[in-house]
């Protein structure tokens, strides 16, 4: 299992999750009633959960080349998902959402 914090405008939101299933779940911290992550996912109390990575977490990772180089530089397998958003969306993301590993 792996988990990171999830942050708007530097603000904790929530938990991402990957299960050792490769399942995931995201959930808003209890009592948070800021500005939802992404449209698809407001602010609720359930968590939300999905076979893969939700679309707008894997819409944050770089694709082709920009992908090979940082998988190789940072020693993480190209079709690790979970493993490159952690490695590389703590700072300097498209927007305002950030990730931090726990």
């Amino acid at each position: 299992m792996r988990l990171c914090k999830v942050f708007v405008h530097d603000k904790e939101v929530g938990l991402l999750q990957e299960t050792d299933e490769r399942t995931y779940m995201f959930v808003y911290n209890d009592g948070y009633n800021g500005e939802p992550v992404c449209l698809a996912m407001p602010v609720r109390k359930e968590p939300y959960y999905s076979d893969y990575l939700f679309p707008f977490f894997f819409n944050m990772l770089s694709e082709g080349a920009n992908r090979k180089l940082q998988s190789i530089s940072l020693h993480i397998d190209e079709n690790d998902d979970f493993g490159i958003l952690l490695a590389t969306a703590q700072n300097d993301t498209i927007g305002a959402v950030t990730i931090k590993p726990v």
